[in-house]
């Protein structure tokens, strides 16, 4: 994650979700035959408001709700969105019992919005670079039954 993308998902955090929030989560580990993949941030919704430094500080996600976040400063991309759809299904692998992938950016992009209809987990959240604070789901983007069903719950 970028020093100019930090402030944008730990507001996001701060001002949406709560929760128990780890920077640069490693989803995946490195090893001979793979790289390390990793979020710019794995919020746990249902625990305690704090942020965990340092990996070996960092809650494994089994049996866990887990909101995954990916963030990039301006339009939303095909990179942003292969970023986001799988980065939840690393963490459900990783033994999520559900996830909710938030793409966090500065402007929607009207062609590729539409092809996430069929991911129901992942939701596109804008930012107003102007006000920090300022987070609002992007029009079309629909929250999943998956989430509501078990509790993780964001605001429209």
């Amino acid at each position: 994650m970028s020093k100019l993308e930090t402030p944008i998902t730990e507001g996001f955090w701060r001002s949406v979700t709560q929760g128990t929030y780890m920077p640069e989560y490693p989803l995946v580990q490195k090893s001979h035959d793979r790289g390390i993949r990793l979020a710019d941030a794995v919020i746990l919704p249902d625990g305690p408001f704090e942020r965990v430094v340092g990996r070996a500080q960092y809650h494994p996600l089994t049996g866990r709700h887990v909101i995954v976040v990916q963030t990039k400063v301006d339009r939303m991309g095909m990179y942003l969105m292969g970023q986001a759809v799988f980065s939840a299904q690393l963490a459900l692998r990783a033994g999520a019992a559900s996830v909710r992938s938030v793409m966090l950016c500065r402007h929607p992009d009207a062609a590729l919005l539409p092809l996430l209809e069929p991911y129901s987990d992942v939701e596109v959240w804008l930012f107003d670079p102007h006000d920090p604070g300022n987070y609002r789901r992007a029009a079309g983007t629909q929250q999943g039954h998956a989430a509501a069903r078990d509790g993780i719950r964001l605001p429209a």
